[in-house]
């Protein structure tokens, strides 16, 4: 598979501390990757560095070939990358429907987007009921549910999220898993930051683990899985 997204020798820094030291890391086409670490690894550092809201010290990060490094997050998120951040990110003043609307807003097919949005509102008759209220006043659930669907209608061809399953109760957590998996159908590539190591890696093709700012180990999902460092590490097992 070719790269979709390449990261090489990156380096991030926040005044003297190197949070990201030399990380190389690669998404392929349709391809599900998680980034899985303990908290300070610098897995939020390095989806905001992909997403360019996190100027880089150094190294280089390609999408479909071209370099981005340097490049503002809103010409990041034209050419096909959309973050759902930690903490979800929505417009808690705004309504339900004007943050869908602003997760369409590189978008001139109106009508399709109508069709989405309409087809959003039947799966989740919560976000429906609620379309002209305050996103902030959902339940975190339905926020990160909210967070994902925005991002999903800037049409990306790569989703980066970090942490979708945190403070979320099981069965909220079975519903954003099953929308991403319904996204991924639909040829979405994934690059997922996941506290829940046994949930990322069910739902990833392939992992790094991540420590210290650098890249400790890499493999395919079912390999990390079965690895008695890291579930010793990681499983509590």
């Amino acid at each position: 598979m070719s790269a979709l997204l390449a990261v090489e020798a990156l380096r991030v820094a926040y005044g003297k501390i190197q949070a990201v030291q030399g990380v190389d890391l690669t998404v392929a086409e349709h391809e599900r990757v998680c980034l899985i670490g303990a908290n300070g690894a610098g897995k939020t550092t390095l989806l905001k560095a992909i997403a360019g809201m996190q100027p880089s010290a150094g190294g280089s990060i390609r999408f479909t070939g071209d370099a981005i490094a340097h490049k503002p997050s809103s010409q990041i998120v034209a050419l096909g990358i959309a973050l759902v951040p930690e903490g979800r990110g929505i417009f808690s003043r705004l309504t339900v429907a004007e943050n869908l609307a602003m997760g369409a807003y590189i978008r001139r097919d109106k009508a399709a987007i109508r069709r989405e949005i309409d087809i959003i509102y039947q799966q989740y008759s919560r976000l429906g009921e609620r379309r002209d209220q305050p996103a902030g006043q959902l339940s975190g659930g339905e926020q990160q549910l909210l967070a994902i669907h925005r991002a999903l209608l800037s049409k990306p061809r790569l989703l980066l999220l970090d942490e979708p399953s945190m403070g979320l109760a099981p069965l909220m957590v079975k519903a954003i898993f099953a929308t991403l998996a319904d996204a991924h159908k639909t040829g979405v590539a994934m690059l997922l930051v996941e506290q829940n190591a046994h949930l990322a890696l069910a739902h990833s093709d392939r992992g790094y683990i991540m420590e210290t700012g650098k890249i400790a180990m890499t493999d395919s999902a079912s390999e990390l899985a079965a690895n008695s460092d890291i579930k010793r590490a990681y499983f509590g097992v």
